[in-house]
């Protein structure tokens, strides 16, 4: 594992690729089986792939999401209420991975 450089994480692509990879494939993992996989693909690749991660100090991360969500992920077999839920799940785990790669925190 590289170790964690604030200011290098303004240059993630450069510098944390693997890591980034990590964090997302394992969020997606997460929830492999427990929804829909469908919903969980059309998110994680029309939504979450033109996600922003951000580093926020002491730890924290954010996951900045694209604009208009729901109409990026196109037909999927939820309601609005279910997909934003899911939405949100999977960008807050795809946070608390990035803690763990790089190792704020251990699960």
């Amino acid at each position: 594992m590289t170790e964690f450089d604030p200011e290098k994480f303004e240059e993630k692509y450069v510098h944390y690729m693997d890591e980034l990879q990590t964090a997302y494939q394992n969020a997606y993992q997460h929830f492999h089986g427990q929804y829909d996989s469908t919903l969980l693909r059309s998110i994680d690749r029309k939504v979450l792939s033109e996600s922003e991660p951000f580093y926020e100090g002491d730890g924290e991360f954010r996951v900045e999401l694209p604009e208009n969500p729901r109409e990026r992920a196109g037909d999927v077999p939820v309601d609005d209420e279910t997909f934003d839920a899911v939405l949100r799940e999977f960008a807050d785990r795809i946070e608390r991975e990035l803690r763990r790669v790089f190792e704020f925190e251990t699960e």
